[in-house]
């Protein structure tokens, strides 16, 4: 006993902590990995914006 406390009752409380913990790094882990996610999403998303006002500035040359 540890603080008048059966140990299996101390052992479920680190295990509480210890799953908490793991839990909080994974959500973090996620959280990078999605903020990675969108911004490669962006760097694709404004190249084909400048594609797209590349083509207009060049067909309204043509035009002119």
């Amino acid at each position: 006993m540890i603080f008048g406390i059966p140990i299996w009752v101390f052992f479920c409380i680190v295990f509480i902590f210890i799953s908490g913990y793991m839990a909080f790094r994974a959500m973090r882990a996620e959280q990078k990995i999605e903020q990675q996610f969108i911004e490669r999403e962006g760097r694709v998303y404004l190249a084909r914006m400048n594609e797209e006002k590349e083509k207009r500035e060049k067909k309204a040359r043509d035009v002119v």
